[in-house]
């Protein structure tokens, strides 16, 4: 029997912290799986819907977007995307007579933790203006009132429709279809917080914004570099991956501020070693790399590259074929990598020399590398130079383009590429707008749009009005949070498509609605009978994700059916689109994807095998590069690296064990030894000795922006922890607060959420 949500919010003043712990999965992930798992669904709902997770006849988690290989596991999920199932299939309704008895004054004071525990959205609610709580309104009114605001807007521009990375392919075409008929290009996404820095630098240096490698080519790996990046909190399913590298030979290194304990070593719970045994211990060096010195650190790798080639001409230590035929730019960037200087280096990184040395070896000893990398390098100002680094240090040695070698940047959403595929994307590329032309017949607006940034500040300053969401957490995810809801809160309407409650729902426009929606679990019944979605996966895999629960509501439309019913009502007669005919039948969506985006032949007839397929990728594929010079371009920019004043720490923002980007499953961090509370801040033991803050005293973390304006976050506990020194770290959405809109990423406009400047003042639990 699934258990009841908690009537009231759980206290959170004083978090309980122990040791960190040194390995990741094992039995406590069992434990903690089946606990969680039964008390949102019950054993017999648990037991078949988990058997179902990640399964080729089966749906894909809507947790990360980690690969599965062609033979897998009957249990083929991770802890925490177990966690994920959970509350998307858990048996807790939301109901009418919750928002009747829950005014959103009310709500709004709750916590994330509080909101999404209380079950799933069962009827379309809205919020009239001036009213003080939801009530329940039909499909149709609904689409009323959007359509009434979005054609009475002066400009389509004034209308912004964002994209959490759950939406499938299909319903992410048939969006940006309507937003483009409509006529706007404002279709902010959940990449541009996230992974925009990659997509960035590989589409300039390597022709194609996504990774360059497939599972198999870890498995064959000499090398594995994770930089910026925490697998067995984020992508636990990764760590099998690296778990069978190191069994074929592979050496890992891992990058990072904190040690974790995923990387440490992997108790791998399909196998008894990993029940019973040690486990694995996955990395062979540790580099403790200081916030944001990830850049000066590949750049004096790269010198130390082109050291060891004119020692030892003909070593082998550069690719000189490779470069020769394949790459261009080289002698500006040889130039720039040459003049690195070992001082400044050294106080980029916070390492020692002796460590880089260590770290060379092993890359000379490697025939095949690759590097992965998450946010920890792509929240930086400087993000996009740094992942264009990591581009340069493997063209160096021609890892690109062959087995066991490769860019892999790891997705963190379940479907947040396809959707860049699909065409979300304020800036479209001129040839899919001009496919989407020959293909519907309308002229689609051919001016850059908004990302999220630019939205924030749209509607901040009254240009944009409406603000409708295809799933997500708006609200919690972006950064500079009262900058945001003050932001948010200036629209005529808000319109979140959901399947639970969340912060955005209670952080409105002068009127909003919220649009309950299927989830991966459920099955989907259409005119046409029964429906499958697809989705990519962060190697540009594409396959079919099907449902089999009875839908939480008879209530709940898909997500396909809402954009298409809406396009209907908003766009009218006028529209030659066959909206109806694509809710009917998702394979006549997929048939006109396959018309539009390049790689989708034949989409219908290769995504029913098993497994589906996987898209092209000119690098990978034939070592050919869609760039501008039309080959892999080296590139050369200053070392540039994050500094604080005396007194002053950088902070970043990151996840806690029991969290999925802003979804809160639970108040503890198991790895890192916190319980009971997410206010926390880890600084090391002598930072704080410095700062005078003895561990378990309380802070507030007040940020430092160029401008002279600062932001506070009050009463975070202080925890001692083996962090870079210098760094400090704490959990989001929590100190989004913190995060100046305007400290962005060059080039990508990302959050800079890694690398914020604080200055710690001494304060009391509240």
């Amino acid at each position: 029997m699934a258990a009841k949500p908690p009537a009231g919010d759980p206290v959170q003043d004083a978090p309980e912290v122990a040791a960190p712990q040194h390995a990741a999965a094992g039995l406590p992930a069992i434990g903690h799986t089946l606990r969680i798992a039964q008390q949102q669904m019950g054993v017999r709902r648990t037991a078949l819907t988990l058997l179902k997770v990640n399964q080729k006849n089966g749906f894909d988690c809507p947790g990360c977007a980690w690969p599965e290989g062609d033979k897998r596991h009957k249990a083929e999920f991770c802890e925490n995307g177990a966690k994920a199932v959970a509350e998307e299939a858990t048996l807790r309704r939301v109901t009418p007579d919750f928002f009747a008895a829950h005014p959103v004054a009310d709500l709004a004071t709750r916590s994330g933790y509080w909101l999404g525990q209380q079950g799933r959205l069962t009827q379309p609610m809205y919020l009239p203006e001036g009213a003080e709580s939801y009530e329940p309104v039909t499909w149709e009114r609904a689409f009323d009132i959007i359509a009434g605001e979005l054609t009475a807007l002066a400009s389509p521009d004034e209308a912004v429709f964002y994209t959490s990375g759950r939406t499938s392919n299909e319903a992410a075409f048939l969006y940006q279809l309507f937003a483009r008929e409509f006529g706007t290009n404002n279709l902010p996404d959940c990449s541009n917080m996230c992974h925009e820095s990659s997509g960035s630098a590989l589409t300039e240096t390597l022709g194609v914004g996504k990774g360059s490698v497939l599972l198999d080519d870890l498995h064959q790996a000499d090398l594995i570099i994770v930089a910026g990046q925490n697998p067995g909190t984020n992508h636990p399913r990764m760590l099998s991956a690296l778990e069978r590298a190191k069994a074929g030979g592979a050496k890992i290194i891992s990058i990072n501020p904190l040690p974790e304990a995923g990387l440490e070593r992997f108790k791998n719970p399909q196998t008894p070693r990993g029940l019973v045994g040690g486990g694995t211990a996955l990395t062979d060096l540790f580099l403790q790399i200081r916030l944001g010195g990830d850049q000066a650190l590949f750049r004096a790798l790269n010198r130390l590259i082109l050291e060891a080639a004119e020692t030892t001409p003909g070593a082998g230590a550069i690719d000189e074929e490779f470069v020769r035929e394949h790459t261009h730019g080289f002698e500006e960037f040889a130039a720039a990598a040459r003049a690195a200087d070992w001082d400044e280096t050294l106080r980029a990184t916070g390492l020692e020399r002796a460590e880089i040395d260590r770290a060379l070896a092993m890359v000379l000893a490697s025939k095949r590398t690759i590097v992965c990398w998450a946010m920890g390098l792509t929240q930086h100002k400087h993000s996009v130079p740094t992942i264009r680094e990591v581009v340069n240090f493997l063209l160096l040695r021609g890892n690109v383009g062959r087995p066991g070698a490769g860019v892999c940047p790891v997705r963190g959403h379940s479907n947040v590429q396809g959707d860049r595929t699909m065409g979300i994307f304020e800036r479209p590329a001129p040839a899919f707008l001009d496919a989407l032309e020959r293909e519907f017949g309308f002229a689609p607006p051919r001016e850059h749009g908004f990302d999220v940034v630019r939205a924030i500040r749209a509607l901040r300053d009254g240009q944009a009005k409406v603000f409708f969401a295809m799933g997500g957490n708006f609200v919690s995810a972006s950064p500079d949070t009262e900058v945001t809801e003050a932001a948010m809160r200036r629209a005529r309407l808000t319109v979140h498509v959901s399947t639970k409650l969340n912060r955005s729902h209670v952080v409105t426009g002068a009127r909003a609605l919220i649009l309950p929606t299927l989830g991966r679990t459920e099955r989907d019944l259409q005119g046409g009978g029964e429906q499958f979605i697809t989705v990519e996966d962060s190697m540009g895999m594409v396959h079919a994700s099907r449902g089999s629960l009875t839908p939480a509501s008879p209530g709940l439309l898909s997500e396909p059916a809402i954009v298409a019913r809406l396009a209907r009502r908003v766009l009218g007669a006028e529209s030659r689109t066959p909206w109806e005919e694509f809710e009917k039948d998702y394979g006549t969506i997929r048939d006109r994807i396959a018309a539009v985006i390049p790689g989708f032949d034949d989409f219908n007839a290769r995504v029913a095998r098993p497994g589906g397929f996987a898209l092209p990728h000119a690098p990978r594929d034939s070592r050919s590069f869609p760039t501008a010079t039309g080959k892999a371009n080296f590139t050369a920019a200053p070392v540039e690296y994050p500094r604080a004043p005396e007194g002053r720490l950088l902070l970043q923002t990151l996840r806690s064990h029991d969290q999925y980007n802003t979804t809160i499953y639970g108040l503890d961090d198991r790895y890192r030894g916190i319980k009971n509370g997410r206010r926390v801040v880890l600084v090391h033991p002598d930072d704080a000795r410095e700062l005078g803050l003895a561990d378990g005293s309380y802070t507030d973390l007040v940020s430092e922006w160029t401008d002279g304006s600062e932001r506070r976050a009050p009463g975070f506990r202080v925890v001692h922890y083996p962090t870079a020194r210098g760094c400090a770290a704490s959990y989001y959405p929590e100190t989004n607060v913190l995060v100046p809109l305007d400290s962005t990423a060059d080039t990508s406009n990302t959050p800079a959420s890694k690398s914020v400047v604080v200055r710690l003042e001494q304060a009391h639990p509240a």
